[in-house]
């Protein structure tokens, strides 16, 4: 892993393995790691996040599966961000410390959403109680409020952060709001924040905007050719930039209307990676073999315009 070395490009939002039987599969995440590097072109990883069933996953098991990745990722990967939210905060605070001791990159934080902070300053007190808990360790909130209902606005956060989180270092933004999003952005130039965005289908509105890069699940699976979108858009090249966009939103809108969440990831990197990702957790149900074909199937068909 790479320290100090600024969070940007795409960062992988992983699953986490699992056997048959609903038990963690530590095993396979060796193989997971060769494959992002190698395949997909992807040396940041964000772990037991909304992606991976974080919230789904015991205390230990979370553990078990931060420690793999940092150890597997060590010569490889450039950043293990480790999402140590929880609605608990001594939980919360336990899997920072924890993070902090194994080596992680940097940790990040969803807001509670049981009992949920109302104001900025509600917000802030929270995430500040974790972050002093791994006090040389780089923080991100993660802001995701279509799962959390906590809407309070980034640009508000952001104001005067550092002052009570001298570790933030930036934001998965997973919202829609491009209007907070670039607010974040043109307030915040002078304290090089990473902002990271969240719902790959308009990661090129958000790069358009000032967005350092992104983490999403898509970059599992897509990761090689949403970086060549991203070199294209760095030419500047945006009429190819767009192609690329446009035919990652076209498989997305085609698995929505499936019907799409984690467990259908997990079914779309299997077929893709080779490697096992195994079944969901409940209440989340497994992919069914009709969605399984038919996603396949629409992935083949797309004609990329690198030709592959």
């Amino acid at each position: 892993m790479t320290p100090g070395k600024k969070l940007e490009g795409l960062v992988a939002a992983t699953v986490t393995p699992m056997t048959p039987d609903g038990q963690i599969n530590l095993s396979v995440i060796r193989k997971y790691v060769d494959y992002l590097v190698s395949e997909q072109n992807v040396k940041n990883v964000f772990v037991n996040g909304t992606t991976g069933e974080g919230l789904s996953l015991n205390i230990q098991e979370r553990k078990q599966l931060a420690e793999e990745w940092v150890c597997q990722g060590k010569e490889k990967l450039d950043h293990v961000i480790i999402h140590v939210g929880a609605l608990s905060l001594p939980e919360s605070q336990e899997l920072a410390r924890h993070a902090a001791a194994i080596g992680a990159s940097g940790i990040a934080v969803i807001a509670p959403f049981f009992f949920k902070p109302t104001n900025k300053d509600e917000l802030t007190a929270f995430l500040q109680k974790v972050a002093s808990e791994a006090p040389a360790v780089p923080f991100y909130y993660y802001h995701i409020p279509s799962l959390t209902g906590v809407k309070i606005r980034v640009e508000e956060l952001l104001g005067g952060i550092k002052e009570q989180i001298p570790t933030f270092q930036g934001v998965k933004f997973s919202d829609t709001d491009l209007l907070d999003l670039a607010q974040c952005i043109n307030k915040n130039e002078r304290e090089q924040f990473a902002f990271l965005y969240g719902v790959d289908e308009q990661l090129l509105s958000a790069l358009a905007i000032g967005a350092d890069g992104a983490v999403g699940s898509t970059y599992n699976y897509l990761g090689q050719k949403t970086n060549l979108m991203l070199q294209a858009f760095a030419k500047p090249d945006l009429a190819l930039a767009r192609k690329y966009q446009f035919l990652t939103g076209e498989f997305l809108n085609f698995v929505i209307k499936l019907g799409f969440g984690v467990a259908q990831t997990k079914a779309v990197i299997t077929f893709v990676s080779g490697i096992p990702m195994g079944p969901p957790r409940l209440p989340l149900v497994d992919a069914s073999e009709e969605f399984i074909v038919k996603a396949k199937a629409k992935l083949d068909s797309i004609v990329w315009p690198d030709g592959d």
